[in-house]
């Protein structure tokens, strides 16, 4: 029933969320982790500043990646002479569903990392244990809860980012074109059955994604 060749848009809606998952991950554990040692304005600004995608337009993320990324761009240039094109290619409908997904789990990280028990942080410390052993040994394990919950959340949204994807990365089918724009496509072209299935199929993978993070979360409690 489903199109499931190596270039059709739900194999790339996974790619690009799962990329876009792993590295906002990496970012934001770790920026959430320094801003739990920091106060005052500089946590504020940072705090308001991470979570500002989330409020934005995603047209207005996409116009911002091209003033950064792209071949005119603040740093695109540079980007070309290694050989990194993010204009019109996959890798920069990741870059955007990045940015998108990124205060998904860099608020969630803030939120579980400062219910984590500093006395017992502070204990590790005092037993000899270094800043990354304190991290990874004690802060993860005690935090993991919001974090999954968090990573689920921007893998769900990472599947079906727009906006900010048709700006940066375009709506070429076979290579930029994910789930939300084959969508659009199919629909704007009147194939009313294509988006329809398509419609279904995004629903439920995301509906599976939050019923497994629910059931593993829920699980664990008991």
């Amino acid at each position: 029933m489903f199109d499931i060749n190596p270039s059709a848009p739900l194999l790339l809606s996974l790619r690009v969320a799962g990329l876009a998952t792993f590295f906002s991950f990496v970012l934001g554990v770790g920026l959430a982790w320094v801003m739990t040692r920091r106060g005052g304005a500089l946590r504020a600004g940072m705090d308001a500043f991470c979570t500002l995608p989330m409020v934005l337009p995603p047209t207005v993320l996409g116009y911002y990646l091209i003033l950064l990324v792209g071949r005119r761009g603040l740093i695109g240039p540079w980007l070309m002479e290694y050989g990194i094109n993010l204009m019109f290619s996959w890798k920069g409908a990741v870059a955007a569903a990045t940015v998108v997904v990124f205060p998904l789990i860099y608020k969630s990280a803030r939120a579980a990392l400062d219910g984590v028990d500093h006395n017992l942080e502070d204990a590790a410390r005092i037993l000899g244990a270094s800043e990354w052993t304190v991290f990874f040994r004690v802060s993860l394990p005690l935090a993991w809860r919001g974090l999954f919950a968090g990573t689920m959340l921007a893998f769900a949204r990472g599947m079906g980012e727009f906006g900010a994807t048709l700006m940066i990365a375009g709506n070429i089918p076979g290579k930029t074109q994910t789930l939300a724009l084959a969508i659009y496509d199919a629909f704007q072209a009147g194939n009313d059955a294509r988006a329809t299935e398509l419609v279904i199929l995004t629903s439920l993978l995301c509906m599976s994604v939050l019923v497994v993070a629910e059931f593993l979360v829920g699980r664990r409690r008991v």
